[in-house]
């Protein structure tokens, strides 16, 4: 399987050289860009996403905030197992980068000896977006779009072929979506467990159940129920 898409005459190697092409056309400055945002940009983008939606989750806390923060803890999850599941299809396909087997591309980033199919970068940023788009949709769509782009990137760089970017995209949807109910079911009771902890709990919600500011959060100007209740009782002996 080695000689997966060596002839330059199927779809896949022709849209490689018309997207790598816009690389020759465009100003160096801007194959730096590409470069570094392919390479590292868009990947750590989606990861501040996640972080920000995690974020707003523990903000408002309420009901919801410990299933909410398990379904975001699977996103980076997800990524990893399908990283760890591509390995082995790498192994098998032994597809050699593009630049091993076509002449004239524009290689971006030297030093990529390992084998193309399936796309680590694309696996990676695809399981985190869609792990990200099954706790929050918004969040989730915006992270897609960034993975999306970020599958376009790798081959612009000319360092991998289109299908190498759409099989990582495969594998990272399907890891993130077959393996969700499982993760949810051991994750929720964990994160559960963390709320309910006096000094950890602020990781999954800085409020309580019902809404309002939990024991460990201090918010400036409020008052405990404690105090309220002292203050309400001195009302009323003055009246």
């Amino acid at each position: 399987m080695a000689g997966l898409a060596e002839s330059g005459s199927n779809p896949d190697v022709e849209l490689l050289y018309d997207i790598n092409g816009l690389a020759k056309d465009a100003p160096h400055w801007f194959d730096r860009v590409m470069e570094f945002v392919g390479e590292y940009g868009l990947l750590f983008a989606i990861v501040l996403l996640v972080l920000g939606c995690w974020w707003g989750v523990r903000r408002r806390g309420g009901e919801d905030a410990a299933s909410n923060v398990a379904a975001l803890l699977w996103a980076p999850l997800a990524a990893g197992v399908a990283v760890l599941v591509n390995v082995p299809i790498r192994g098998f396909v032994e597809r050699p980068r593009p630049f091993k087997s076509h002449e004239g591309l524009e290689v971006l980033v030297e030093g990529k000896n390992d084998f193309s199919f399936v796309s680590d970068h694309a696996t990676l940023c695809m399981a985190l977006a869609v792990g990200l788009f099954v706790a929050n949709r918004k969040f989730g769509i915006a992270a897609i779009v960034l993975a999306l782009f970020g599958g376009f990137a790798r081959v612009y760089m000319g360092v991998h072929y289109p299908t190498d970017v759409v099989g990582g995209f495969a594998l990272g949807t399907a890891v993130a979506l077959l393996l969700s109910p499982i993760a949810m079911a051991l994750l929720t009771p964990l994160t559960r467990a963390v709320e309910r902890s006096p000094r950890v709990g602020w990781l999954v919600s800085a409020r309580g159940r019902d809404g309002v500011a939990g024991r460990g959060a201090v918010i400036p100007g409020a008052r405990s129920r404690e105090e309220s209740a002292e203050a309400a009782g001195e009302r009323d002996l003055a009246a």
